[in-house]
């Protein structure tokens, strides 16, 4: 075992100082790496079930083979790994907002995922997802009409706890229908929550796509010695 603490990377951002640690957590008697923003938890190699359930509940109700997806978020990896484990998969875009991020898995600094980057159907693209699933040129700037088969997104705490104000618009009506655009018809568009399934934010994708689930995702947790749960959104291009 090595040195108990150790920060691996950081970086200022707009939003805050992004930063990644790893810790020997004698709890679980294992390595724990994290990501703060600021003194904020926004992610843990500790609670990884409805990340990876994101990526195969999403994949799992999209139609079809040679499946083009994004990915909105890289974080730990754990969405995008879980992704890439479907053999139906041709082509995978990270949309990735920290470039601090995307070093951290170029470099391999976190064993559950490394080789992320170097899988030749992922691409890992500095951008904010956001302003791309928007915007009318979307994810590829080159090819504005591009339409994939899935979104996967997995940045905001939840639609109502947002990393950034600036991200709030984007689970509006408006937001939605315009990441919808980016959908083939019938695609998925999937989203993990740490709040409870929300009745009003399922009421605004029911107007925008079809077939809407809120999915609670439960899994141990061993800093409380019981169970806790995450929500996954899950939604079909009319």
């Amino acid at each position: 075992m090595g040195a108990r603490f150790e920060e691996l990377g950081w970086q200022q951002t707009p939003m805050g100082q992004i930063s990644l640690r790893r810790r020997f957590d004698l709890s679980v008697r294992t390595d724990v790496y994290e990501v703060k923003l600021d003194d904020e938890y926004v992610m843990s190699s500790l609670f990884t079930v409805a990340e990876r359930e994101l990526a195969r509940l999403g994949l799992a109700r999209t139609p079809g083979t040679d499946l083009d997806v994004v990915v909105g978020g890289l974080g730990l990896g754990y969405t995008a790994r879980e992704a890439l484990r479907c053999n139906r998969i041709r082509s995978l875009t990270v949309i990735e907002y920290s470039e601090a991020v995307i070093d951290w898995h170029q470099r391999d600094l976190l064993p559950d995922t490394a080789g992320l980057a170097a899988d030749s159907r992922a691409t890992l693209v500095r951008a904010d997802f956001f302003a791309a699933a928007t915007d009318p040129t979307g994810f590829a700037p080159e090819d504005p009409d591009r339409t994939y088969d899935a979104i996967l997104l997995d940045i905001d705490h939840s639609p109502r706890h947002v990393l950034d104000p600036a991200h709030a618009a984007f689970y509006t009506q408006e937001g939605l229908l315009a990441a919808a655009t980016r959908l083939v018809p019938g695609g998925t568009f999937a989203l993990w929550s740490d709040d409870a399934p929300d009745d009003d934010f399922r009421s605004v994708l029911e107007v925008v796509f079809t077939d809407v689930e809120a999915q609670q995702v439960w899994f141990d947790n061993p800093l409380t010695g019981g169970r806790s749960a995450n929500t996954v959104y899950l939604a079909t291009r009319k």
